[in-house]
């Protein structure tokens, strides 16, 4: 089963997100993508963040499990312990193919985040209730 690991990088009032223009649609998203085989969700995240955005981060904790088209995309809380924003080296970055879209890393205030096309919404809402209410625990679990 393909499923998808995603990280949730906040830092000074802004959260990192990837800028997204693909078959006439705009929208965000959070740094991540689908796990290898062999590879745990936790791997993925770390590596997708890498690759995406150019930076070492660690892994805080698990903030939610959400079920789409039957399978799980899993959000983790990390920190960030190195590299440079924006220095991404995946393919999505490096060898665009037009009908995938593109891929802008950028940082957006987290006052916005409701205001804008941040996809999943479920985890959109988390992200700005989790700064007055802080994170889910148990993490925020959504099955179809």
């Amino acid at each position: 089963m393909s499923y998808r690991a995603a990280v949730l990088l906040i830092h000074s009032g802004q959260i990192a997100l990837i800028e997204r223009f693909r078959q006439g649609i705009h929208y965000f998203t959070f740094p991540g993508g689908h796990v290898e085989p062999g590879e745990t969700s936790e791997q993925a995240a770390l590596r997708e963040t890498e690759e995406e955005l150019g930076l070492q981060v660690v892994i805080k904790r698990l903030v939610a499990e959400i079920w789409w088209n039957g399978k799980p995309q899993f959000y983790y809380l990390v920190d960030p312990v190195g590299g440079t924003f924006g220095s991404g080296t995946g393919e999505e970055l490096t060898h665009p193919a037009p009908e995938k879209g593109t891929y802008t890393p950028m940082w957006m205030p987290l006052d916005q985040v409701l205001d804008q096309p941040v996809l999943p919404r479920e985890v959109a809402q988390i992200v700005v209730e989790a700064q007055t209410s802080g994170w889910p625990d148990p993490p925020f679990m959504l099955h179809e």
